[in-house]
Order: C-alpha cells, then structure tokens, then sequence
C-alpha cells in the first residue's frame, strides 16, 4: 500500500486584480514507504508550490494529499521540511537544534539523547556539538538541518532545494550524505532541485514538470541513487547512460524554457 498519495491537486492564486494563476493542474501521484523522488522543472512549474502543500503549508484548491490513510490537513510531525536556508535557530548549540523537536514534543532528555548522539556522527558533527550554528560553514549548517529532521522520525522527508547555496564541492559530498541517510534510515523523500544531475543522482524516481499550469510532464525510474549510494558520485557521472538521461532532460526543459520565453515575448508584443 502506498505511503504517500497525491490525488488531483490543484492550485490558483486568485489576484488583486481580479485575475488569477493556475500553478498547479490535476499533480496525481502516489510514492511507496522508501522511495526517493527528485522533482525538476523550468521557472514557475509549481514545484515548490507542491512542496508546499505537501508540507502541508497550504491548502490546495482542488484535491487531497493522504499520509497513511488520513488526509493532510497542515503541518504535522509526520512529514519534516529541509529548506534551502537551514532555518536553523543560530544562537543555539548544535546539539540543542538537532534535539529541539523532541524536547517540545515533552521528551526526556534520557530517551533523545542517544538518537540524537547517533545523528550527529552518521552526519559528521559530534566533534561540533557544542557549537553555536553561527559558527559553522554552510554545509555544516545543512548537515544539522538534515539531523534535526531525522530526529523528529518523520514519515516523510520534503526537501526544497537543500543544497542550491553550496559551492560544488561541498554539494556533491552532502549528496553523498542524502544517499547515505536515504538508505539507513528507509525513510520516504522528495526532493525539489533545479540541477538536472542532482535529479539524476539523487533520484530513483525523476518527475520533469511541466510549465504553468504545474502538471506532470514525465516520469523516468531510474538506478543512479541505488548505484551512488557509498560510491564516489564523479564516478556515477561517467556512465553513458547518466549521461545520455541528462541531455535528454536538459534538452526537454530547455524546450520548455523556450516555450514559455515564447509566450512572455507574444504578451508583450
């Protein structure tokens, strides 16, 4: 049975003006307990706006999101958020961010305290533990970001662009990371990126969307996030195939950006 179901979901944001815009258009879609999806599309294809509503940030204006047979209906524990900016509180330490969900939810401290020790070696900090989050790179930042999601034990992952503010290097080894907890702890994630070989490698399911009204233009299924997993991630990059998948997508969203350049300059003629 599956995890997740996405059940013709639509969005419109009504205008000042009286006008509107239709993000999305009918998304349908359902994601098994595991699965690691990576959602990609051009400027305005509505996926963060799906992210969203996932998250459960906002309510659609058609349709209906089901997390283990009950309706989604706002935020919930249940589904934990990773944003591109960590969100993280700075002044605190990071041992004191990574424990902030199961201290609120009124969690004695002897029964976080080994989970949350345990998320900051499988995520590299327990040398930093003490550290105000301030004092930390950024994709040190995002490694207790990641850490503070797992310690809720949510059911689902949703990740908006979690890497995007990363210089190249510290990107790949933080999609190393991803694989690596994807694995270990089995849970559901879905990724929003606008790189096309970050979809690829951190995907065993790829959504291309399409442009405005945000709607599901293909699906691929993919190995590359199962081969990558402990794998030097350069290595992936090298197979024809990944590099066949890429040029292939690229060339599909470069059409759309096309597309809808298109329909800007025709407005404005």
């Amino acid at each position: 049975m599956s995890t997740l179901s996405i059940e013709n979901i639509s969005m419109r944001f009504d205008l000042p003006n009286g006008g509107h815009v239709q993000a999305l258009q009918d998304v349908t879609l359902e994601l098994n307990t595991g699965e690691l999806m990576s959602v990609l599309g051009p400027s305005g294809c509505g996926k963060t706006t799906l992210l969203n509503i996932l998250a459960g940030f906002l309510a659609p204006t058609e349709g209906r999101i089901i997390l283990n047979d009950h309706p989604v209906t706002g935020p919930d524990a249940e589904r934990g958020m990773v944003f591109q900016q960590g969100a993280l509180f700075e002044w605190m330490s990071v041992r004191d961010n990574v424990s902030f969900g199961p201290r609120m939810a009124g969690i004695r401290e002897k029964e976080w305290r080994g989970t949350v020790d345990h998320l900051l070696d499988v995520v590299g900090l327990q040398d930093f533990k003490d550290k105000a989050v301030y004092e930390l790179s950024g994709g040190m930042q995002q490694r207790v970001a990641l850490a503070r999601c797992l310690a809720n034990d949510p059911d689902v992952i949703l990740m908006d662009e979690p890497l995007g503010a990363l210089d190249a290097l510290t990107r790949e080894k933080m999609q190393g990371l991803v694989l690596k907890l994807w694995k270990e702890t089995g849970k559901t994630i879905i990724l929003i990126t606008h790189s096309v070989e970050e979809a690829l490698l951190l995907g065993e399911r790829l959504l291309v969307m399409a442009p405005r009204p945000g709607r599901i233009h293909k699906e691929y299924r993919l190995p590359f996030a199962d081969d990558g997993v402990g794998k030097d991630l350069r290595e992936i990059k090298k197979n024809p195939a990944f590099g066949e998948k890429r040029e292939e997508i690229l060339s599909m969203i470069w059409d759309m950006e096309e597309e809808i350049m298109g329909r800007t300059e025709a407005v404005g003629a």
